[in-house]
């Protein structure tokens, strides 16, 4: 599915609050009946788009910790 431009600038992005402030953080933002998600850095940038199944699926296995072991 191809992002309309409006849509993009018109989403309500956020990040975690559990931001750092070091730039090295995403957004996100429901946009068109799925997630958008860009680096906070560089809006203007590309943008990764999942459907709203797949986003919830991730955001599960998150808080179950299945991507602790990735930490360095």
């Amino acid at each position: 599915m191809n992002l309309n431009e409006d849509d993009v600038h018109a989403a309500a992005w956020r990040k975690s609050w559990r931001s750092i402030g070091n730039g090295e953080c995403v957004e996100v933002a429901p946009i068109a009946g799925a997630v958008g998600v860009r680096d906070s850095v560089n809006i203007d940038g590309p943008i990764l788009q999942y459907s709203v199944r797949s986003w919830r699926s991730f955001i599960a296995a998150t808080k179950k910790g299945n991507f602790d072991s990735f930490r360095g």
